[in-house]
């Protein structure tokens, strides 16, 4: 477990779990929302086959604290830890990758499951389902190109094949063994790519989740 700190806002993140992150405005917050979603992830470690036992009283090790940005308190995780410079076999590689692709299809799920108008925020505001795909997909593309990923035209978040396509090659890229690339190499190192592609993939499945306008309460 990890904490990225800014200003604002903490994230906690599972170093080994790809896309389980949370936000508070504190270290004792974050770890609490942490916990509070273990049973969420756990239908991730379900969906990859894995074995992964969550409790609502687990007990978190931090591991590193991380200093945020702008990003950070904005929403969103943005700083590798120390320990994504670690090698990454191929086994591992696979293994991210699956949690990876696990986040997809419970992101796909939601999608489906839901109409498209989705329940506006206390003062109205917050995407429809058609527009948070197209948000992911269009992230997704950007995140394709922090691994390396050139060669290929932004998807429509309606092109299925097109879709699955770019989350191959992604996947692809993750499961490879690595090494601690040069100062000036600038891509993002597997364990952080996999992490924050799933975090952004589950943040707003479980968004659409608990705006449903069929009132999901799942997470509430």
């Amino acid at each position: 477990m990890y904490l990225e700190c800014g200003v604002r806002r903490v994230f906690a993140c599972a170093l080994d779990w790809p896309g389980w992150c949370r936000s508070g405005k504190t270290e004792e917050l974050a770890l609490d929302a942490l916990a509070a979603y273990g049973a969420r992830y756990a239908a991730v470690t379900a969906e990859a086959g894995l074995d992964l036992t969550i409790s609502p009283d687990s007990r978190f090790t931090v591991r590193e604290r991380l200093a945020g940005n702008a990003t950070t308190d904005f929403g969103a995780p943005a700083v590798a830890a120390a320990a994504d410079q670690e090698p990454v076999t191929r086994t591992e590689g696979v293994r991210l990758a699956s949690c990876l692709r696990a986040a997809w299809s419970i992101l796909d799920h939601a999608v489906s499951a839901v109409p498209a108008e989705l329940r506006k925020g206390p003062r109205g505001g917050g995407r429809d389902r058609d527009a948070i795909a197209d948000h992911v997909v269009a992230a997704e593309f950007a995140y394709a190109r922090k691994l390396a990923l050139r060669g290929f035209r932004q998807p429509s978040a309606r092109d299925a094949g097109a879709v699955t396509e770019m989350r191959d090659r992604i996947c692809g890229q993750i499961s490879l063994p690595w090494q601690a690339p040069t100062l000036r190499d600038r891509n993002w190192p597997p364990r952080y790519a996999a992490r924050r592609i799933a975090w952004h993939a589950l943040d707003h499945a479980w968004e659409i989740e608990d705006r449903s306008v069929l009132g999901s309460s799942a997470g509430q």
